[in-house]
């Protein structure tokens, strides 16, 4: 079973893996680190106890425990199964957590491979943004079999305010398919709310004030409308990487055969910042969209 004392290979120090690896070098794990932007593994460092790697595989005989947070299914399967993969030289029962948001067939697909050399994969998308991972109030979905679950739990604990077992490996991404499909629709809903107050002359902050405090409210709505307002959006989730999910969710429902026709949609609006090189911006830049629309004529 995981102890915090145990040895765990964290690899990806982007806006969330930082502060993860963070708490759990806090929490007394011994943690080793690995980023392809070596820079930033020198500045995780600075902030924590633990070691910088120079490979993704150095000393990772040693590790009960290896934690990925990358960005995409092309990410995962090199670093575990391409050339001086990951799987190859692990220990057995060592346990693969990975928190990358991926396809649910990619994480089949790592679970076979990683087997095969007695070892356990587990699918465990978060959610909570960059924010949720700096306070340790994470949502975790958890694929894998139940007896590995409970080793999950403590593994992830120190960033963790929720995690739920929810199936075989692919549930998780599944999950968070849906979670992602649901924050896609509130974002567009509030951009089309607050730019229908704009343009009705209203005071958009009252708006925001009074349509808060009934059924109209989100997390999106609370934390992202003064950003929105004000016309920032650099906080948090990218729109590229959204659009990246979006369309897993699309290739996933495409296979049960069924219609999302309002992820659809935004996904297309996504697709509109993007090719006005706005992929950058956080997700709320639907409002940007719209903006833009009405003043192009």
């Amino acid at each position: 079973m995981i102890k915090t004392t145990d040895n765990i290979h964290f690899i990806g120090l982007g806006n969330m893996g930082f502060p993860m690896a963070g708490h759990l070098a806090n929490a007394g794990f011994n943690v080793s680190v690995f980023n392809r932007t070596p820079s930033k593994s020198s500045n995780w460092l600075e902030n924590f106890s633990g070691t910088a790697l120079s490979t993704p595989t150095a000393n990772i005989e040693s590790s009960n425990v290896v934690i990925l947070c990358v960005s995409k299914d092309e990410d995962v399967r090199e670093l575990l199964t391409g050339d001086n993969g990951i799987i190859f030289k692990l220990s057995a029962n060592t346990v693969i957590i990975d928190h990358s948001t991926t396809s649910a067939q990619l994480a089949i697909e790592m679970a076979s491979a990683a087997s095969e050399y007695g070892c356990f994969y587990v699918d465990a998308p978060v959610s909570g943004g960059q924010q949720g991972a700096i306070n340790g109030q994470l949502s975790l979905m958890v694929g894998c079999p139940a007896e590995v679950f409970k080793q999950v739990q403590t593994a992830t604990a120190p960033y963790t305010k929720a995690i739920v077992h929810m199936g075989p490996v692919g549930s998780g991404q599944k999950t968070k398919m849906v979670n992602q499909i649901c924050v896609a629709g509130l974002i567009e809903a509030l951009a089309e709310g607050l730019f229908f107050a704009e343009q009705a002359g209203l005071d958009t902050q009252k708006v925001m004030d009074v349509v808060s405090q009934g059924a109209a409210s989100s997390w999106q709505l609370v934390n992202r409308h003064k950003t929105m307002i004000a016309g920032e959006y650099e906080h948090g989730f990218a729109v590229d990487l959204m659009q990246k999910d979006l369309a897993i969710c699309l290739q996933e429902a495409s296979e049960l055969k069924i219609e999302l026709p309002a992820t659809r949609a935004v996904s297309g609006f996504y697709a509109d910042l993007q090719a006005n090189q706005l992929g950058h911006c956080d997700t709320s830049a639907l409002l940007l969209r719209l903006q833009k629309r009405k003043s192009a004529g």
